[in-house]
Formats: structure tokens, sequence, C-alpha cells
């Protein structure tokens, strides 16, 4: 069985192969390209060398690189802070928590142009009673898409977390208790240290989520008041199709932040890892 699933391991893996190099390695490739070049289309680009560098000095990309990263640290800790909360007392067998498990789970199922529409209507409904918008102070809409961002991955994160607090043996747990362990001790010096891995793969999940949102924040807010919420993202978005002539410097933007996320999400790998 094991020899007959070697010679077809190939066949087997080809066509998922075709595809990734198709649909990720080839576009990947051709956007480093675009990168170092001057162009309307792809058929029209000209090589100018470093000179998209300038997306290093746009003041608009630099302040929502710092807007982003303020809103990934923020969503990083509530997200799987509230997510473990809730994964903590939904793993006991009480009456009733499969269904608060599905309707946690429930946001996550939406699109987020969806979510992001539907946390609009809600948010400038309430901020109407104050005659304010969403929109008219940068406070706001930062919060507004940190509250629909959390409202969306919580249930996720949740469910990651149930599976690994299951996973511990019951018989760990008795005798902490017959040894005298608080509540809080067996949180902190028994259950975390040993869901570590599921804690290492909801961080890297949500600061990659984070990092690269951009649908809620162009439903929410589409970077108003002027370009005050908008995340990198939408700015890059801005950049390639709103600019006439910087489709290279917005290009280039955005494989200078793919280099950025991936070494934050590379260091935060290693560090958690070690922890394990």
């Amino acid at each position: 069985m094991e020899k007959a699933f070697k010679k077809r391991f190939v066949i087997l893996v080809l066509p998922t192969l075709i595809a990734f190099i198709i649909a990720f390695i080839i576009p990947f490739i051709l956007g480093i390209y675009l990168s170092f070049t001057k162009f309307t289309t792809v058929t029209d680009a000209q090589w100018i060398g470093l000179s998209n560098i300038v997306a290093f000095r746009d003041k608009d990309f630099l302040a929502s690189l710092l807007f982003t990263v303020k809103f990934v640290l923020v969503n990083l800790v509530t997200i799987n802070l509230i997510a473990f909360m809730l994964a903590y007392v939904l793993s006991r067998k009480l009456r009733g928590t499969n269904i608060f498990r599905t309707v946690i789970f429930m946001p996550n199922l939406l699109g987020g142009i969806v979510l992001g529409y539907i946390w609009q209507l809600i948010i400038n409904g309430i901020l109407s009673f104050f005659r304010t918008t969403l929109t008219a102070d940068a406070a706001y809409g930062f919060w507004g898409m940190v509250l629909a961002m959390n409202w969306q991955l919580i249930g996720y994160m949740m469910v990651i977390y149930i599976a690994a607090i299951q996973n511990i043996s019951e018989e760990i747990k008795e005798a902490a208790l017959i040894d005298g362990v608080t509540r809080g001790q067996m949180v902190r010096k028994i259950i975390l240290p040993l869901i570590m891995p599921a804690i290492t793969i909801c961080l890297f999940m949500t600061t990659t989520n984070a990092f690269k949102m951009f649908d809620l924040n162009l439903a929410l807010t589409a970077g108003l008041p002027g370009k005050s919420t908008s995340l990198v993202a939408l700015d890059i978005y801005n950049s390639f199709y709103n600019r006439m002539g910087y489709e290279g410097v917005g290009q280039a933007k955005a494989v200078m932040f793919f280099l950025i996320v991936a070494a934050i999400s590379v260091t935060q790998l290693i560090i958690t890892r070690r922890k394990e």
C-alpha cells in the first residue's frame, strides 16, 4: 500500500502544485519585477530600478503603516484574550455550550465587506444619538474596525483554544486540584503552557489577518476622515488604482509590506515556538 502511494504521489500532488505555481509563484515573481518598473499595464513596463523607493518617503504610506501596527497590536491582545476566556468557559461540560459555540463562531462565516457594512450601520446608528458619525473622527474609525474584526475572528480562535484545552488530560487537572492548585494557578501554570502550540497558531493567524485587512477598512471608513484611518492594504490599493502613474510605486509598497509582515510573522513564530 505504501509503495503504491509513493508511486502515485507525484500524480496526486502535481495538479495542486501546478495550481499553486500559476496562482501564487508566477504572480509573486511578476509583482517583484513590476516593483522595479514604471507601468500602466504589464505589457508596457519600463525598468527604472530603485526609483520606486519613493514609497518609503510617502507620508501616507508611513502613516498607514504606523496605524496598521497599532491596529494589529490592539487586535492581537483583545481577540486572543477574549477568545481564550470564552474557550475556558465553554470547554466545560455545561448545558447549552454547543449553542453558544455556534453563535459565537457564526460571524466568521460572513464576508468582510458584508460585515463591514453591517457594523457601519450599527455604529453610525448609535453615534447618531450624539450627532456624529463613524468617519467624523479617526478614533471612532479605529475602534469601529477593532470591534468589527474582534466580532469576526474571536469565534474562530475560540474553537482552536477549545480543541487545545479539551486535549489536556483530565488526570493532570485532577492531580493539580488534589495538590491544592487554585483556578488561577491552573490556568497560568498548567493550561497555558500545555496549549502553547494553539496559542502560537492563533497569534500568527491574528497578526497576519490584521495586517492584511482590506475589506473591513474599505466598507467601514474607506480611510476617512482624510486618510487617517487607512490601513496599509487600503493605501496600496489607492496608490495602485487611484493615483495615475503610481502603479509601480503601489507595487513597490506591496512588496515592501509583504517583506515587513513576513519578517514580523517569522519572528513571532520563532519566539512563541521556543516556549512550547
